[in-house]
């Protein structure tokens, strides 16, 4: 006789027993042993985020790591994603051999340095010292972009210095227009030295960084020559320094420009309205000069040219003379005597025999070419 099974859906006994404890997963009729059938696996989060980075080439050391963090975590635990977490330390791989390649070969900074350009114009920010070039529209209108050429031939600008403002926040254009008067007017002397040998025509420009291209690093204020009347070009370069002189030369336009800085120190109030002032003024030009007659005199002259620079330093002389007397006037009448007699000598007959027997620019710039105009164009 059968005995019939106890009530209820109870599991069979294993005529075998039950499997050792160290075998192969025990399944039930409804999958592995505590995992109902039907239920999802997860896939591991890291190994996603180890293909994310290994995709994007974006922090490929920590891509690499995630990944194989990701590889020991699906063995013990039995998630899916271990086909991700193998490609996306492959990738990672890949991205840091790359970078080791970028690094080595210089090619991060040309990268970085072409967002600048772009962000400021193509061809401004290479702009250097000495350089020539033209823009699109003139100096007057498109200098975003900018193409170097010869200085031997025409063109728009040239460039005699590179001024670079300190780092932190944008200090506004303003600020940087200002910077830009004060740095470029006092070093166009050094690039042209001879000024008598500057066209009329010719006046200071500044290319300004904006603020947009501040934020990719731009630093630079580009000082330059260029023409003020609308349509003409340069023709030559400017460039009259010690790179393309010889020392006699640099000597005599060393000291004609130290006294013209001096010159243009002249207070702005007239000597009725504050005479301490024009007398002090005064002072300071007869010390100048006393310098640079030392300098002349102390300098060794070609024989063509000794007796010409004889003959200046004597009409500097009497010009100390007279800025001396202006010094101690005792009213303003007395100084205009004086200050009118001490500028008689200024670029005078000597300085013109002076400057031709160095074969320097011989003839003076009219009265009021000197002058301070000025002209920017931000980029």
């Amino acid at each position: 006789m059968s005995i019939p099974p106890p009530p209820g859906n109870q599991r069979p006994q294993d005529p075998y027993g039950p499997p050792p404890a160290n075998g192969p997963r025990a399944y039930g009729p409804y999958g592995p042993v505590g995992r109902p059938y039907g239920t999802p696996v997860s896939v591991n989060a890291l190994a996603v985020a180890a293909l994310v980075l290994g995709v994007l080439c974006f922090l490929p050391a920590a891509g690499l790591v995630l990944g194989l963090i990701a590889l020991w975590q699906i063995r013990r635990s039995g998630q899916s994603g271990r086909g991700l977490a193998i490609a996306g330390s492959v990738l990672s791989a890949v991205g840091i051999v790359l970078w080791g390649i970028v690094l080595a070969t210089g090619a991060a900074s040309e990268v970085w340095e072409g967002v600048k350009d772009g962000a400021r114009g193509d061809g401004v920010l290479s702009l250097e010292k000495g350089d020539c070039f033209d823009a699109p529209g003139g100096l007057e209108g498109d200098t975003y972009d900018v193409d170097r050429v010869p200085c031997e031939g025409r063109h728009d600008g040239e460039v005699f210095a590179v001024v670079t403002l300190p780092g932190g926040a944008f200090p506004g254009e303003g600020e940087i227009t200002d910077v830009a008067g004060e740095k470029c007017y006092a070093l166009q002397d050094q690039y042209a030295m001879d000024t008598w040998a500057v066209p009329a025509d010719v006046e200071v420009y500044y290319l300004l960084p904006s603020r947009t291209s501040w934020r990719f690093g731009d630093r630079a204020i580009t000082c330059l020559f260029g023409d003020t009347e609308a349509g003409l070009k340069l023709t030559g370069s400017l460039r009259a320094d010690p790179t393309t002189l010889d020392t006699d030369q640099v000597v005599l336009l060393s000291t004609a420009n130290a006294l013209d800085t001096a010159l243009r120190e002249e207070p702005v109030k007239p000597p009725e309205a504050d005479l301490a002032a024009h007398r002090a003024w005064a002072g300071q030009v007869h010390d100048v000069l006393g310098e640079q007659i030392e300098a002349l005199r102390g300098h060794s002259w070609p024989a063509g040219a000794r007796k010409p620079l004889a003959g200046l330093v004597e009409d500097m002389e009497d010009a100390r003379e007279e800025w001396r007397r202006a010094s101690t006037a005792p009213d303003a009448d007395t100084y205009f005597t004086h200050y009118d007699k001490a500028y008689g000598s200024v670029d005078g007959p000597a300085t013109i025999t002076a400057r031709k027997a160095l074969g320097l620019a011989a003839t003076p710039p009219a009265s009021g070419e000197d002058g301070e105009g000025s002209s920017e164009a931000q980029v």
